[in-house]
């Protein structure tokens, strides 16, 4: 799987999907908590595979930790990823090029 070079707007679709995945677990409560030991090592290997270098790493350990901590799955941390690659970094880079 080459989630790596995918167009920006896959990488949306898929991040709202796996959102949407981490989600699930408060459908049955208590037993989406076990799930979630589940998930969270998934969620991070796709983090990995979507975004390379430091920045998929990072994304990695925040979308592990987010999912494993009860409560916290509220996060959308593919879809956050998302914004900072394309949005937030886009104007960053932008902005230097205009100085």
């Amino acid at each position: 799987m080459n989630l790596e070079h995918s167009n920006k707007y896959n990488k949306l679709a898929l991040g709202l999907l796996f959102d949407t995945v981490g989600y699930l677990s408060f459908i049955i409560p208590g037993f989406g908590e076990l799930t979630d030991f589940i998930w969270a090592p998934i969620s991070a290997w796709l983090m990995t595979k979507m975004y390379s270098g430091k920045k998929g790493k990072v994304g990695a350990v925040v979308s592990f930790v987010e999912e494993l901590l009860p409560g916290f799955d509220i996060i959308p941390s593919f879809t956050l990823m998302w914004l900072y690659t394309f949005v937030l970094s886009s104007s960053k880079d932008s902005s230097s090029e205009i100085e």
